[in-house]
């Protein structure tokens, strides 16, 4: 290389900014439960139960679930179960209907 030129830096791979207005819920949420226990807690408590990503954290899950589906969260509960995948109940305001959401998804 001559002694005046020097040479430039390698730039990093730049990353892309996420489409603006579109959000996917299914990026913490893995799958429904479909279990009898979970129908009813749908129908019963206004509850839904979805397998969610291990590493998701409870203000994740609430987010994903009110931007993803339009409703308002009360609270979220978590579990690990047995066989090592993260189970969340999540309990929706009196004002949304879990059913609702369950028939929209084909849970019921």
């Amino acid at each position: 290389m001559p002694a005046g030129k020097k040479e430039k830096p390698v730039k990093k791979a730049e990353k892309k900014p996420a489409e603006k207005g579109v959000y996917s819920p299914w990026k913490v949420l893995l799958y429904p439960h479909l279990a009898e226990k979970s129908m009813n807690m749908v129908e019963l408590e206004n509850k839904l139960v979805f397998i969610v990503k291990r590493r998701a954290k409870r203000a994740e899950i609430k987010e994903a679930i009110e931007k993803g589906f339009n409703v308002k969260v009360l609270s979220v509960n978590m579990v690990i179960t047995q066989r090592g995948m993260k189970k969340a109940y999540i309990k929706l305001s009196p004002d949304n209907l879990a059913s609702d959401i369950a028939s929209r998804m084909g849970m019921i």
